[in-house]
């Protein structure tokens, strides 16, 4: 038998269509939710930022961190290792992440007026219709972003890229679940040498990309028969040192026969090709509201390797730790509406991991006093020595590591 994935719109009945298909059917129901825990037990990495790979909006770090590429692999190897069963029914956003090359995967999409949608949504959570058209435009941003993502299309109810679309306001629960069963049961569909074949590539391929993404390297991954194929999507002064690289790490992976590199449409582009470090603090917070000064030591800490991201106030400021959990904070005292102290008070009192750096050009000693008792891991002075800086950083962030590790 062959195996069923389904992307849906949302309040599209998609988990009432899976309910019944599993009924009595002999299929086993893979959600969203079963590949993250998985894929977050593999990874080391937490289930809430595997998770946020689904999100249209990527972190702000994320160029430094690569944190939504490396959670979308292991999600990727995930998928490729339970694929070595039959009768799968997988739901949700990454169920999109199966290979194209594998035929016996029926691929459904589930999807209705807006009309419709409304009207689920006001029956289901009681939603207003502004209420619920605001919702359901986020999450289909959210879906289109991903379909974006994944094959370079912008409409996530593309019919290129299903076997099936359903339109579930014109279709009931019980005849779209008949619809789907049929057309699994169809000889096109089911499991050959071929298909057999085309999952091993897919693990294959897999494995190689989280290899590659543990050692901090962001590119495209395909296999064939034992034969990896690496694809470069960013320039890089020294092709051949990093096509070396790439290759001895590939080459490790077992089952692997041979590896080659190529460069993909995007190596032409301005974009250059950075590796990350995983040792190097690569989610730190500037905040301070003398603009010139905070975007050069921005510049002078990526000189160092070190990845940040600037505020301009402290409302800013606590708006964005909430939002993308950075590691360690530049913090200036002085600045118009919330204050550098009471912004260290806040972080403190919601955020205690983050590691707080004061920086200031008009602290006096109370004010130092005060912000080590708060639990600041540093206090500095203006103009400050970059290397100084730069290892205090370091340090902060080692912190940070190493009580998330003993808590973990």
């Amino acid at each position: 038998m062959s195996n069923i994935t389904i992307f849906s719109g949302s309040f599209c009945n998609e988990d009432a269509v899976a309910q019944e298909i599993i009924s009595g059917s002999g299929f086993k129901l893979i959600t969203d939710k079963d590949i993250v825990v998985r894929a977050a037990a593999g990874s080391g990495i937490s289930e809430v930022k595997i998770t946020k790979a689904f999100s249209s909006r990527p972190s702000i770090f994320n160029k430094f961190t690569h944190e939504k590429e490396r959670s979308i692999a292991y999600l990727r190897l995930t998928i490729a290792e339970m694929l070595a069963e039959d009768n799968l029914l997988i739901t949700g956003f990454t169920s999109q992440l199966v290979s194209q090359n594998i035929s016996h995967i029926l691929r459904v999409c589930l999807i209705a007026d807006m009309q419709y949608r409304v009207s689920r949504a006001y029956e289901k959570d009681g939603l207003t219709k502004k209420e619920a058209t605001t919702l359901i435009h986020k999450q289909d941003g959210n879906r289109g972003a991903w379909i974006d993502i994944l094959f370079k299309i912008k409409d996530p109810w593309d019919p290129e890229i299903y076997d099936l679309v359903i339109p579930m306001d014109k279709t009931d629960v019980k005849n779209a679940a008949a619809l789907i069963r049929d057309n699994a049961k169809k000889e096109a569909l089911q499991h050959t040498d071929i298909t057999k074949n085309a999952v091993a590539d897919f693990l294959l391929a897999a494995k190689a990309e989280v290899a590659l993404a543990d050692e901090g390297h962001n590119v495209g991954v395909s296999a064939k028969n034992g034969i990896v194929t690496i694809t470069i999507n960013k320039h890089v002064l020294m092709l051949s040192r990093l096509e070396d690289e790439l290759k001895s790490i590939a080459e490790k992976i077992p089952d692997v026969r041979s590896v080659k590199t190529e460069v993909g449409e995007g190596y032409y582009r301005t974009d250059s090709y950075r590796k990350y470090d995983f040792e190097m603090p690569s989610k730190v917070l500037l905040v301070d509201d003398e603009r010139e000064f905070v975007q050069t030591l921005s510049e002078r800490l990526l000189m160092r390797d070190m990845g940040s991201a600037v505020a301009y106030d402290g409302e800013s400021a606590l708006d964005l730790i909430n939002d993308e959990e950075p590691e360690v904070m530049i913090l200036d005292l002085k600045m118009p509406g919330i204050d550098g102290i009471e912004v260290l008070r806040r972080v403190k009192s919601t955020n205690p991991d983050v590691e707080v750096i004061i920086l200031t050009g008009h602290g006096s000693e109370q004010d130092k006093k005060t912000c080590m008792d708060l639990g600041a891991f540093a206090y500095m002075h203006k103009p400050v020595d970059i290397e100084l800086l730069s290892d205090t950083i370091k340090q902060a962030n080692e912190k940070m590591r190493k009580n998330f590790n003993q808590r973990a």
